[in-house]
């Protein structure tokens, strides 16, 4: 995947994207007729926006945005309470949102009667530049330390060196882990490794690094691909409570925390609630396009993923998920060109706020068929970036999207 896919970011014609999410969700619900044909709509910000100070102005009790929308010419047009500028179809008002999640409610007066349209948006009122950092597809490190029976965890190269990198910069890393060790025709030997064989003899060693290192559930095995895409969640959550299990064994409760990401990022809707009541409070996406078709998406429609690809996060009120952008991946971008695809992906308010950062397991081992001898540079590179541009290390886990509620 290039660079320029990465930090790619569409255009979303504002009005259609607007009427969109209003017709389709409302307040966690699907929104009845009425609302669905209402004359009046509000378009900016859209049902489920996460906003934060780079998005109006904010003090120490409110963040004052801009609410945008259409109505009838001649309508009086109110949101919540305040009075709109009108001008043709166009009304904007000035509101104050003073909660964490806040209702925004239009209503048109005119001719057609009285007519209203309601947004749900979250205010993320102690937001600072932050960034998260997780490894994806973990497995061949819990191997390599099984079969070599270190006497420590940071024996281990890999591990070692995300110690180093945690020492210079404070990040935490969140490593994303299967049941299954990964299977490549590479691997030197025993590839059918599997969690239960890891031992627990290292435990008070994962204890004692738990402020900076955690481990989360990924899937079941690398292979196949998508293998959640088209499953019943009943697949997923067994698979999940798997692998958590066996982290609660070999490492303790401390370490273990709800997954993130998914393998693949393709789920059936109907796994959000129950992944929510299991502590998962925030999916990351990629939300790329290719053509006319969205992927790494976690099945949302195309006006979904169009808002998701420009903005850091979108609520889903119905399963309480946050869906959250992957800003960065390591392994897909040069050191000569890391710089400036962080610069890209933070120019814009809408992703300035959270650097979303991943990159995966399989880069760092020389065995592996695409290993990547700089992996270790490009993250320090990366690191040294948000690090010198105010962004602190988090686990979304944590408050909100890792920060304070």
């Amino acid at each position: 995947m290039s660079r320029e896919k990465i930090t790619r970011r569409r255009v979303l014609q504002t009005a259609a994207a607007g009427a969109a999410f209003g017709m389709w969700e409302l307040g966690g619900r699907t929104a009845m007729a009425a609302e669905a044909t209402s004359s009046v709509k509000i378009i900016e910000p859209v049902h489920g926006a996460v906003l934060n100070h780079r998005h109006g102005k904010q003090t120490a009790d409110a963040l004052s945005i801009r609410v945008v929308g259409e109505a009838l010419p001649g309508d009086r047009v109110t949101v919540n309470g305040a009075a709109c500028r009108r001008e043709g179809k166009r009304f904007e008002a000035e509101v104050a949102l003073r909660e964490h999640e806040n209702d925004l409610v239009a209503v048109a007066e005119g001719d057609a009667g009285r007519q209203e349209h309601r947004a749900r948006v979250v205010w993320d009122r102690y937001s600072e530049p932050r960034y998260r950092f997780m490894i994806d597809d973990n497995s061949f490190f819990l191997r390599d330390i099984a079969q070599k029976n270190y006497r420590s965890l940071f024996d281990c190269f890999y591990l070692k060196g995300l110690r180093d990198l945690n020492k210079k910069y404070g990040t935490k890393f969140c490593l994303n882990i299967y049941y299954v060790a990964a299977d490549d025709a590479k691997v030197p030997t025993d590839t059918d490794f599997r969690l239960p064989q890891f031992p627990d003899r290292y435990k008070s060693e994962w204890r004692d690094n738990a402020p900076w290192l955690r481990l989360a559930f990924h899937a079941y095995a690398n292979k196949p691909d998508r293998p959640y895409q088209d499953a019943p969640p009943e697949k997923l959550l067994a698979d999940l409570d798997l692998v958590a299990a066996e982290i609660r064994r070999f490492a303790g409760e401390e370490v273990y925390v709800p997954p993130t990401v998914i393998h693949w990022a393709m789920l059936r809707h109907s796994a959000f609630k129950p992944l929510y009541e299991r502590g998962t409070h925030v999916l990351t996406g990629g939300f790329w396009r290719e053509g006319d078709k969205w992927d790494i998406n976690y099945n949302w429609d195309d006006v979904h993923c169009e808002y998701c690809s420009r903005h850091n996060a979108w609520k889903d009120f119905e399963s309480g998920i946050v869906f959250s952008l992957n800003s960065f991946c390591c392994n897909l971008v040069p050191v000569d060109r890391t710089v400036a695809a962080l610069e890209t992906a933070t120019r814009d308010p809408n992703t300035a706020e959270i650097v979303d950062i991943v990159t995966h397991e399989q880069y760092f081992w020389p065995f592996y068929m695409a290993y990547i001898p700089d992996h270790f540079e490009r993250l320090d590179t990366t690191l040294r970036w948000v690090t010198e541009h105010g962004y602190k290390p988090v686990f979304y886990h944590e408050g909100f999207l890792g920060g304070r509620v």
